[in-house]
């Protein structure tokens, strides 16, 4: 069972709401690796204005999208049929995945000093100059949920026996990736999918809900399960960062997108990661004599590097005839 939190309690600073979800949350986690949230403090006109968003890219004629086809960063636009989770563990994806997407990632200044050591992750977004106020719209929608986020950041903490302000310093700018995507009601061949099984990346993930029906959740019976649908809520998963710091304790699920049946079906996942520098290393409460660490120490932008060339490599985006 996928649990459902209400943060509503904690978010007010209601007497003993913190330690109650804190408990809460990290159950779910160990247990699941998903759970919906409600009452998180998102405005519901900001939710509705950032799927408007999505429609409106991927209304565009194709041509317009295709100029700002994804780059070395990650960043623009990726075409249907282009990319699958090739280096899923859980599925043996063999065919590309039927959803186009377009990536933003945190929205840096020339002065930044990443974007002038020339990092990788770190380079310019890409915005359509035909839509007035896309920019200004998803840039508010990723710093509001960002801030969500990081709200959520000491009750993993306290979770995992550890001071409530151990993960602040390597989520006070997050390395974040904010996806607008489209899925069509297109046929689909065998072990084909909207999105293939796989695991996420990052650490955090979370999925404002729509009403049609596809994310499905891989249970630790192995059995899949929808995820259940609450009205204004975010279906909020964890991913590959959150397992390798808690050495296994809290999960990375399994996931996938089946392909919509009758009418398009469109996606606003925020995937919210530390900062590219931060080192990813077994957090002291997670191990012991009896459970050393699983996973080598790793940083984030060393993790991102090999996940994204094997599973996004942007010159798939280069040969359009």
């Amino acid at each position: 069972m996928i649990p459902v939190i209400d943060l509503g309690p904690y978010l007010t600073g209601r007497p003993g709401a913190f330690g109650a979800t804190a408990k809460a949350l990290g159950r779910a986690l160990e247990d699941v690796g998903f759970f919906v949230i409600v009452n998180h403090g998102v405005p519901q006109a900001l939710i509705e204005r950032t799927f408007g968003e999505a429609r409106r890219f991927h209304a565009q004629p194709l041509d317009a999208k295709l100029a700002l086809r994804m780059n070395e960063h990650n960043n623009g636009y990726m075409m249907l049929g282009r990319y699958a989770v090739w280096t899923s563990d859980v599925n043996a994806n063999d065919k590309p995945d039927l959803n186009e997407a377009f990536f933003v990632k945190r929205e840096r200044g020339p002065d930044d000093p990443l974007v002038r050591a020339g990092r990788r992750f770190a380079g310019p977004n890409q915005w359509p100059q035909n839509l007035p106020g896309f920019r200004e719209s998803v840039l508010a929608y990723t710093d509001t949920v960002d801030a969500l986020g990081r709200r959520l950041l000491p009750l993993c903490a306290a979770a995992l026996d550890l001071p409530t302000d151990t993960f602040d310093a390597a989520f006070a700018e997050s390395q974040f990736s904010f996806r607008l995507t489209h899925y069509p009601p297109v046929a689909a061949e065998a072990n084909q999918f909207g999105i293939a099984p796989h695991t996420d990346a990052n650490f955090m993930t979370f999925l404002a809900q729509t009403d049609v029906p596809g994310l499905q959740v891989r249970m630790p019976d192995g059995d899949w399960v929808d995820v259940p649908y609450v009205p204004g809520s975010f279906a909020v998963n964890s991913g590959d960062m959150m397992q390798r710091w808690t050495n296994h304790r809290f999960k990375s699920t399994p996931h996938r997108a089946l392909p919509p049946v009758v009418r398009p079906r469109y996606a606003i996942p925020y995937f919210m990661g530390p900062h590219l520098d931060t080192e990813i290393a077994c957090l002291p409460t997670c191990q012991g004599p009896a459970d050393p660490p699983r996973d080598p120490p790793i940083t984030y932008a060393a993790y991102l590097d090999w996940w994204y060339d094997a599973n996004y490599n942007a010159a798939r985006q280069r040969d359009v005839a």
